[in-house]
C-alpha cells in the first residue's frame, strides 16, 4: 500500500543536501505517490510534467549538490496552480479555449528551481480563480482530501489536495478572496498568504490584478517560511511588486468579532472548534472583541462594486469571443462588470479609502486579527445546488483581507466530525507577515492539536454521533435499535448544565424527555456513532412526541440527540435532580 505521509520540505533538502538521499530517489517516490492517487483524484492536476524531464531536473539537482552547491529546496517536489506560467506545461486557468504555452515561467518558479525545487505538475482550480469552493472547473472537481462528499475549497483546489495527501510537499496557490486560505482550512494545511507585492505575480492570469498574490500551502510552518525566503523579493519587472519590508507585531492584542457578529452558518462544531482555537490563544495573547462591519462592508465590494470589473477586465476578450467557453456560474459572477460605470469604479475606490483608514485606526487598538477561516463547509453536491450563495458564506471572513491591505496565514484548528478541517487565520497589517509565522508558531504550540484523520481513499463512511438519554441506553430495553444498526459505543458523557429531564406519562417502555432550560442540570448520556444511512433509519422510527436534535455536552462539543415537543411533559415527572435514566430506573 502506497505510503501518503505528508512530506516535509525542510526534511527533503536537508537530506539531499547532506547527501544522506538523493533528489533522483525523493522525485521517484514521489511518481509512485502520484501514479497511486490517481486511482482516487486523477483530477487534482490539470497536466504534469513528463517523468523523464522531472527525472533530468531531479539529476541536475544532484550534480549540482555533488558540486558543492547547497540548495535550500534541493530536490524538493512541488506543484503549481494551473494559473501560473510553467515552462514547458500549458496554462489554462481551467478554461480549455484560453490556453496557451508560456515562452518563460512565472518569476516565482524561476526562483524556486533556482533553489533546487522541481515543479512536478499543473493543479486544478476554479476556473479564472473565480470562487472558494473547487467545484467550477472542466477538469473534474477536487474533492476534500479527509472526505469526498465535501468540496476541497478553491480556488487553489488541487494544489491542497496535492499537499494534504502527501503527493508534493508544497504548492503555490493564489489568493484574491481567500483562495489561498480557504482550502487550507479545509485540508488541515498551512495556508501562507502574504502582504501585496511581497511575492512577485510576474507570469500569474491576474482575476484582480491589484488585489492578486501567489499564496503556498504546506504541511508545516516551517515550510511555509522556507518558501518565503526563497520566493519574496521586490521584482521591477512585475508593477505591483513593492520593495521588501519585515515589520513587527507591536503586541499580542488579537482581534476577534463580537459575538452576535459571529457567522457560522448553523455549523455548531466550527463555533465549537473557533472558541477552542481562542482559548489556547488566550493563553499567551489578549483578546479583544472588535466591530467588523468596516470589514465587512469592505468584503462586500469585492463582489457587489466595481471590483468585479477588474475580474472582467482579465478575461474580457474571451468574454466578447466565446462566452460559453467559460464556466456559466464564472461567467455568471464576472460578466455584470461589463456594465459597470466609471462613476461606480469611482465611489467605490473612494469608499474603500474611507474603510482603509478605519482598518488603520483598528490596528491602534488590536495588533493581528484572529479570525474563522471559513464559518462553514459543505457538500460538493450542495454547492452545485447553490454555487454563488454557499461560496458567499465561505468568503465571509475572507474578502476584505487583500482590499485593506493585510499579510495572512491560515492554521489548522481541529477536525469535525466528518474528517473535514476547521481553521482560524491570523491577519496582520501590510508587512507582518514573518511576524504572523511566528504568532502562528505560538498558537499551534498552545492548540496542540491531535493527529490528522485518516485520507478518504473511497473507504470512508459518513458518520453521525448520537446522544441517548433513556431506553436506548445500554441494557435498556430499546438498546437493540443501535446495535442492529452496528452503532460504535463512543463513551459515556454528561450534557451541559443547560437541561431538564422529565419521565413521560403513561408510555411503555418508560421514555425520558429531555428539554433544554437555562435553569437546568448535567444530564447523563451515552454517545454512540452510526453510518449516515444507518442514523436516517433510526431517525424515521423516533415515535413523538420525541425527536432529534442537537444536544451540546459538558465539554462544549455538540452531538445529536433525543429532544422533546412541549406535549411531552403533559403529565411528566421532573426527574432532573437524579441526573440521569439509569438512576431514576433504580429509584423505582
Amino acid at each position: 500500500m502506497t505510503d501518503f505521509t505528508r512530506l516535509s520540505a525542510a526534511a527533503i533538502a536537508a537530506a539531499v543536501n547532506a547527501g544522506t538521499t538523493t533528489a533522483l530517489a525523493v522525485l521517484e517516490e514521489s511518481l509512485a505517490r502520484l501514479a497511486a492517487y490517481d486511482a482516487h483524484q486523477p483530477q487534482v492536476w490539470i497536466s504534469r510534467a513528463a517523468p523523464e524531464a522531472l527525472r533530468a531536473a531531479a539529476a541536475a539537482v544532484d550534480a549540482r549538490v555533488a558540486a558543492g552547491e547547497r540548495l535550500p529546496l534541493a530536490g524538493v517536489p512541488f506543484a503549481a496552480k494551473d494559473n501560473i506560467d510553467v515552462a514547458g506545461l500549458e496554462t489554462t486557468a481551467a478554461c480549455p479555449a484560453f490556453a496557451y504555452a508560456p515562452q518563460q515561467s512565472a518569476t516565482v518558479i524561476g526562483k524556486l528551481k533556482v533553489a533546487g525545487a522541481i515543479c512536478v505538475g499543473k493543479t486544478n482550480l476554479d476556473q479564472f480563480a473565480t470562487g472558494l469552493v473547487g467545484t467550477r472547473t472542466p477538469y473534474g472537481i477536487p474533492r476534500n482530501a479527509y472526505n469526498r462528499d465535501y468540496v476541497s475549497g478553491g480556488s487553489s483546489s488541487g494544489s491542497a489536495v496535492a499537499v494534504a495527501a502527501g503527493l508534493v510537499a508544497f504548492a503555490l496557490g493564489t489568493d484574491t478572496a481567500g483562495s489561498g486560505r480557504v482550502p487550507a482550512a479545509f485540508n488541515h494545511l498551512v495556508g501562507f498568504k502574504p502582504s501585496k507585492g511581497r511575492w512577485s505575480t510576474c507570469g500569474l492570469v491576474p482575476a484582480c490584478r491589484t488585489l492578486d498574490c501567489i499564496t503556498v500551502f504546506t504541511d508545516a510552518l516551517a515550510d511555509a517560511a522556507l518558501v518565503d525566503s526563497v520566493i519574496a523579493g521586490f521584482d521591477d519587472g512585475d508593477a505591483w511588486s513593492r520593495p521588501l519590508r519585515d515589520v513587527p507585531l507591536a503586541g499580542r492584542r488579537i482581534g476577534v468579532p463580537r459575538k452576535a457578529q459571529r457567522q457560522f452558518f448553523g455549523d455548531v462544531e466550527a463555533e465549537h472548534l473557533y472558541g477552542r482555537a481562542l482559548a489556547a490563544l488566550a493563553r499567551e495573547c489578549a483578546i479583544v472583541e472588535i466591530d467588523i462591519d468596516p470589514l465587512l462592508e469592505a468584503a462586500r465590494l469585492l463582489y457587489g462594486g466595481p471590483w468585479v470589473a477588474e475580474r472582467t477586465a482579465a478575461i474580457a476578450p474571451l468574454l466578447e469571443s466565446d462566452p460559453l467557453a467559460i464556466d456559466p456560474v464564472v461567467r455568471e459572477v464576472v460578466a455584470p462588470g461589463a456594465a459597470m460605470s466609471a462613476t461606480e469604479l469611482w465611489n467605490g475606490i473612494y469608499r474603500l479609502a474611507e474603510l482603509q483608514r478605519q482598518a488603520e485606526a483598528m490596528w491602534g487598538e488590536v495588533d493581528a486579527l484572529a479570525f474563522p477561516t471559513t464559518g462553514t463547509t459543505y457538500r460538493v453536491a450542495e454547492l452545485l445546488e447553490a454555487p454563488v450563495a454557499l461560496n458567499s458564506n465561505l468568503g465571509f471572513y475572507t474578502n476584505f483581507v487583500n482590499l485593506l491591505d493585510m499579510a495572512a496565514i491560515a492554521v489548522p484548528a481541529g477536525a469535525k466530525s466528518n474528517s473535514t478541517g476547521f481553521g482560524i487565520t491570523l491577519i496582520g497589517p501590510a508587512h507582518t507577515d514573518k511576524a504572523l509565522i511566528a504568532l502562528a508558531g505560538a498558537y499551534l504550540t498552545l492548540a496542540a492539536l491531535p493527529p490528522l484523520p485518516p485520507l478518504d481513499l473511497g473507504d470512508r463512511m459518513d458518520t453521525v454521533k448520537l446522544a441517548v438519554v433513556g431506553a436506548h441506553l445500554e441494557g435498556m430495553p430499546l438498546h437493540w435499535q443501535l446495535t442492529s444498526r452496528a452503532a460504535k459505543f463512543v463513551g459515556a458523557f454528561t450534557t451541559a448544565p443547560t437541561y431538564r429531564l422529565y419521565a413521560m406519562a403513561d408510555t411503555v417502555p418508560p421514555k425520558p424527555a429531555l428539554v433544554h432550560s437555562a435553569e437546568g442540570a448535567a444530564i447523563a448520556v451515552e454517545v454512540y456513532e452510526l453510518g449516515l444511512a444507518e442514523f436516517g433509519s433510526f431517525v424515521a422510527e423516533v415515535p413523538p412526541p420525541l425527536a432529534i436534535g442537537t444536544v451540546e455536552l459538558a465539554d462544549g462539543s455538540s452531538v445529536k440527540g433525543f429532544v422533546a415537543e412541549p406535549r411531552a411533559l403533559t403529565g411528566a415527572e421532573d426527574i432532573t435532580h437524579l441526573g440521569g435514566w439509569r438512576a431514576y430506573i433504580a429509584s423505582r
